[in-house]
C-alpha cells in the first residue's frame, strides 16, 4: 500500500501521510509518493489541497533509522531532500490554496512541510520541533523559509536550541493560523475548505502569489542550499555521530565540540 493516500472530490484534493505506526516518517518512498500526490492534485486542477498525517502524528520528520542503515547516507539524504523540496516547491506554486492540518507531533522536516501550506490549522495536542542540530544535521524541507513566518531570531531559536512549541505557542509565533480542540479540528477543517471553495478562485490564487512572491522571493535557491548543506552534514563526522546516537538512544558526542 502507498504511504500517501490521495482523494479528490468537489474541487478539494486530500493528501494524507499514511504510515501511522511509525509516525509518518519522511523516507524516500514517502517523499516520492507525496510528490506524486501533489502533482495529481495539480493535474486534477484542485482548488484546495488538504495535507495531513494519519494516526498520532503529522510527521516525525526524516527517517533517521534509514539514514543510519544506508550504505551511502550522503546519497540517501540528497535524494530525499531533492524529492521533498520538489513537493514543497509545487505546494508553494500551485493554483490551489493549501491547508495543512497538524495534530500530535510535527518534527524535523514535518515542521516546514506543514508550513509549506498557505493556511496551517492545528489541534490543541500539536507540538512542533525542528531537532536537526540535535543529531548533527542542518535543517531542510524548507526550514530556512520559516524566517518569513517567524522572523529571523525565532527561527534561529527553533533551529539552534530545538524547543518544542505547543500549538498555542506556534500560533503566537505566527506559524499556525488557527488552533482548535482536537475533537473539533476536523469540523474546523471542513469549514475552511467550504469557505475557500465558495470564494473566488481567481482572487485567492492572486493573493497567494502576491504574498508569497514578497515573503519568499528566493525560495527555490533556499531549498537548493538546504539540500547541499544537509548532504554535507550527513556525510560528516558530526552527522554520522548524531544519527548513530539517535538510533542507539544515547547522548551524542560530536567531534566538532570535542565530545
Amino acid at each position: 500500500m502507498s504511504s500517501v493516500h490521495y482523494a479528490f472530490d468537489g474541487g478539494a484534493a486530500r493528501i494524507t501521510l499514511a504510515d501511522p505506526q511509525r509516525g509518518n516518517p519522511l523516507d524516500p518512498a514517502m517523499a516520492a509518493a507525496l510528490l506524486h500526490a501533489v502533482r495529481r492534485a495539480r493535474a486534477d486542477d484542485a482548488r484546495v489541497v488538504v495535507l495531513r498525517g494519519q494516526g498520532r502524528a503529522f510527521s516525525f520528520g526524516g527517517d533517521v533509522g534509514a539514514f543510519a542503515a544506508a550504505e551511502d547516507p550522503e546519497q540517501l539524504v540528497d535524494d530525499l531532500a531533492e524529492t521533498l523540496h520538489r513537493a514543497v516547491s509545487d505546494l508553494h506554486r500551485m493554483n490551489a490554496v493549501v491547508v495543512s492540518v497538524v495534530h500530535g507531533t510535527a518534527a524535523g522536516a514535518g515542521v516546514p512541510l506543514a508550513a509549506a501550506a498557505d493556511v496551517v490549522l492545528a489541534g490543541a495536542s500539536a507540538r512542533f520541533t525542528l531537532a536537526y542540530t540535535k543529531i548533527g544535521l542542518s535543517p531542510d524541507g524548507g526550514s530556512s523559509l520559516l524566517t518569513a513566518s517567524l522572523g529571523l531570531h525565532r527561527a534561529l531559536h527553533l533551529a539552534l536550541l530545538n524547543p518544542v512549541l505547543t500549538a498555542e505557542q506556534a500560533h503566537a509565533a505566527g506559524l499556525v493560523a488557527e488552533v482548535h480542540p482536537d475533537d473539533e479540528l476536523d469540523a474546523a477543517v471542513e469549514r475552511v475548505v467550504a469557505q475557500l471553495l465558495a470564494g473566488s478562485r481567481t482572487a485567492q490564487v492572486a493573493a497567494k502569489r502576491l504574498l508569497r512572491d514578497v515573503a519568499l522571493p528566493g525560495a527555490e535557491g533556499a531549498l537548493r542550499r538546504e539540500t547541499l548543506s544537509i548532504r554535507a552534514a550527513a556525510a560528516g563526522p558530526d552527522g554520522r555521530e548524531g544519527v548513530a546516537a539517535f538510533v542507539a538512544k544515547r547522548s551524542a558526542r560530536f567531534p566538532s565540540s570535542g565530545g
